[in-house]
């Protein structure tokens, strides 16, 4: 009898033990999935300099490999507060900033290169410069954000609407233009001023979608369009 209960004595004794590690285990996950979170989103718009582009979060890099021109990476999650981002290509001065990463929300970044002019001590060169994008809230259930980082001080450009006539849109560097968007689902016609066409945007869900305008190798105006969603950890 006595060795039965020890025996059993010990078995209730292990398994008090297992729970109790399962028991921290899953609190622990469920303290960290609650932790506040946000998340940064890139695309690339830098043309000058040569290889990939490489992007660090704290230190970090996103991905090896880099990224080509016109490359929108996933949205990457991070803690909310203030994170510090570095760029970095081949052939120009890297550009830093810091991010105050809100719970919940996406920033995007949208790291591109300007000439800066000669100083005496210093010869012109290509810098990057990283330009901000909060989330909006649109004011239509369907509405389109252009902004460009594009040579041109201002461009004009046409949406299409369902009727099939073009609403015009000038959209100037370096700030957001917002315009409702008429179509529900599939792709909406997007064109410049004066009948050259642009990558149509293409649509699912209501919300903001982000159009960005800039200048390839060869110097043409191109784009690239996405859902600015809430809570996109990949795509």
């Amino acid at each position: 009898m006595k060795e039965i209960f020890k025996l059993t004595s010990a078995s209730s004794l292990l398994a008090a033990l297992f729970f109790n590690i399962g028991s921290s285990t899953s609190a622990w996950a469920q303290e960290s999935a609650e932790k506040p979170a946000g998340f940064i989103r890139f695309v690339n718009a830098v043309v000058e300099g040569d290889g990939p582009l490489e992007i660090s979060i704290n230190g970090e890099r996103t991905n090896q490999k880099g990224y080509k021109l016109g490359q929108r990476t996933r949205a990457f999650e991070v803690p909310t507060g203030t994170q510090e981002i570095t760029i970095v290509r081949n052939g120009t001065e890297s550009g830093k900033t810091r991010v105050k990463v809100e719970d919940k929300l996406t920033t995007t970044l949208i790291p591109f290169a300007e000439r800066m002019p000669a100083t005496d001590e210093k010869p012109a060169f290509w810098a990057i410069r990283i330009l901000r994008l909060k989330q909006i809230t649109p004011k239509t259930e369907f509405a389109a954000s252009f902004i460009s980082v594009a040579n041109n001080p201002e461009i004009q450009v046409e949406l299409g609407e369902t009727d099939g006539s073009w609403k015009p849109y000038s959209v100037k560097r370096m700030a957001v233009t917002s315009a409702p968007i008429s179509f529900t689902a599939g792709y909406v016609p997007l064109r410049l001023k004066g009948g050259d066409e642009l990558p149509s945007i293409p649509i699912s869900n209501a919300g903001n979608y982000v159009v960005l305008f800039y200048n390839d190798h060869e110097d043409k105006l191109q784009s690239i369009s996405f859902q600015d969603a809430k809570l996109l950890s990949a795509d």
